[in-house]
C-alpha cells in the first residue's frame, strides 16, 4: 500500500533550525551557513520519511520562517514599503516582511483559524504587483532529486486569508 503524509516537522531533532536563525539573525553566522544547515535539515527529513515506508514524500514543505509568508515571496507580493524591486526575494526582504527592520515594521501576523498557530497576513491591493519571486519550490524538488527522494511537490495555498489595502 503506498503512503504519503502532508507534511514534516522542520525545525529538526535539536531545534538546529531555530538556532540557525537565531544566529543568522544575530549576525554570528552567515546565509550561506544558514542555507546548509536547512539543506542538512531537509535532507534528513526526506531520508527519514523513505525509511519508514513513505512512498509519497512530499516537498516544499520546509519554510525559513512562515508557509504563507513562502507563498506570499513567491507570487512577489512584497507591499512597496520593503522597498523590493524585483527579481529573486532574498533573505532581506523576506525576514524584514516576517520580522520588520530599523525602518519598516513587520507585517500583520494572525492566528490560523482559532488555533495558536500564527502565519504572516499577506497585504493584497493595488500597489502589489504579482510576479513569480522565489525559486523554492523548484530548488527544493531539485535538492530532492539529488538525495534519490521519489516524492510530489505539494500544491501552493490558498491567498484567501489575506487583508486587502
Amino acid at each position: 500500500m503506498a503512503s504519503h503524509i502532508v507534511g514534516y516537522p522542520r525545525v529538526g531533532p535539536k531545534r538546529e533550525l531555530k538556532f540557525a536563525l537565531e544566529s543568522f539573525w544575530d549576525g554570528k553566522s552567515s546565509a550561506e551557513d544558514l542555507k546548509k544547515v536547512s539543506a542538512e535539515l531537509r535532507a534528513s527529513i526526506w531520508k527519514q520519511q523513505a525509511s519508514a515506508g513513505i512512498k509519497y514524500i512530499p516537498s516544499n514543505t520546509f519554510s525559513y520562517y512562515d508557509q504563507v509568508l513562502d507563498a506570499t515571496a513567491t507570487l512577489g507580493a512584497v507591499p512597496p514599503r520593503y522597498g523590493w524591486t524585483g527579481g529573486e526575494i532574498g533573505f532581506d526582504t523576506y525576514f524584514s516582511m516576517a520580522r520588520g527592520n530599523a525602518s519598516v515594521p513587520a507585517m500583520e501576523m494572525t492566528k490560523w483559524f482559532d488555533t495558536n498557530y500564527h502565519f504572516i497576513v499577506p497585504e493584497l491591493g493595488p500597489d502589489v504587483n504579482f510576479t513569480y519571486s522565489s525559486h523554492k519550490a523548484v530548488e527544493e524538488y531539485k535538492e530532492a532529486k539529488a538525495v534519490c527522494i521519489y516524492f510530489y511537490v505539494r500544491k501552493p495555498m490558498t491567498f484567501k486569508l489575506s487583508a486587502y489595502h
